[in-house]
């Protein structure tokens, strides 16, 4: 049973990543697992912890004082804590991470958000070196299509399956949001 011991940490979960030049994704179902998941932790008064990408790039959608920056509608709200990073990882936002979770005797992480091999991945590897019990929500999470080194296009599904393989065991538990609601009763 998941107890307030543990944060979900909802990362990217923003407006720009619906604008054509990303490219084709996987997952459609990615942001309503990640409201049910969000309902739920705010529900329970479990720990919630927002991230946003603020992109310094001068034509990014994901740029501060651009719409694509908002949160996607439903994730903007009642959150223990919201921070914003210019990097990767959520550890090094602002306010930062680490001492946050620290404080509240958190150590046990349920990661979702945008995008599984970029932010989402990137968070759950540093929380893994930091200690934390990682949960990686893999249905609540999307990517997109990437373009190997040899020009080749590799499918958005595939990257988020190796992306998996590579998390799963070393990094993280992998998870499916209904073994999550589940588990927290």
């Amino acid at each position: 049973m998941m107890g307030q011991g543990v944060a979900l940490v909802v990362v990217d979960v923003q407006v720009g990543f619906e604008d054509p030049r990303f490219g084709r994704r996987d997952n459609p179902a990615c942001e309503a697992n990640v409201l049910t998941l969000l309902d739920r932790w705010r529900a329970g008064r479990r720990p919630v912890v927002l991230v946003q990408h603020d992109s310094a790039e001068p034509s990014s959608p994901l740029r501060p004082g651009t719409p694509g920056h908002a949160l996607k509608p439903g994730i903007a709200g009642p959150a223990d804590l919201h921070l914003h990073k210019t990097v990767h990882s959520a550890f090094h936002g602002a306010p930062a991470l680490h001492p946050w979770l620290q404080a509240r005797g958190i150590e046990r992480l349920v990661i979702c958000g945008i995008t599984t091999d970029h932010c989402c991945s990137t968070t759950a590897r540093v929380a893994c070196d930091l200690g934390y019990t990682v949960d990686f929500v893999l249905d609540a999470t999307h990517t997109f299509d990437r373009r190997g080194a040899d020009g080749t296009v590799i499918p958005a599904e595939t990257v988020a399956r190796v992306e998996a393989a590579v998390l799963g065991g070393e990094f993280a538990t992998l998870r499916a949001t209904a073994e999550v609601l589940a588990e927290l009763g």
